[in-house]
């Protein structure tokens, strides 16, 4: 497989991988911290009516989503890429941050939990999930 094919793919199954483990840790989120009773945190409009209700606990897995489906998207696009493995793990990075910006506009959050998301789970996350992934796609060397 051409190098760049192959970088694309990384691209694309890392961007993937993300998704998955982010859209996982939503999703089992209620099952470990319940949303408060008569909340419906299922709709953006839901969320609003909720906003009183809300506590720092509710924010902690949408913040470990976006955090780890980042982490791990980069970790696996740095992991296939053949070449510029970090800087691709950047671009999963950016894109997710990019989705970090949507979603805060469309789903109402108190301002420190979108700065602190904005800030911390995307770019940060990126970084070390290429460092890691970098790191593991490189052969032991024998001592």
């Amino acid at each position: 497989m051409q190098p760049s094919m192959r970088n694309i793919l990384a691209l694309v199954v890392g961007f993937i991988a993300g998704g998955v483990i982010n859209m996982g840790l939503i999703m089992l989120s209620g099952s470990i911290i319940p949303p408060p009773a008569g909340a419906d945190l299922t709709t953006p409009e839901g969320i609003q009516a909720a906003q009183g209700l809300l506590e720092p606990k509710h924010f902690i897995f949408p913040f470990l989503a976006h955090a780890l489906g980042t982490l791990c998207g980069a970790l696996v696009t740095a992991w296939i890429a053949v070449s510029r493995k970090l800087r691709l793990a950047l671009v999963i990075g950016v894109l997710t941050l990019a989705g970090g910006i949507y979603a805060a506009y469309i789903i109402p959050a108190p301002m420190w939990f979108v700065a602190l998301d904005i800030l911390v789970a995307y770019i940060p996350m990126a970084y070390l999930g290429g460092i890691l992934g970098t790191r593991l796609s490189k052969p032991a060397t024998q001592a």
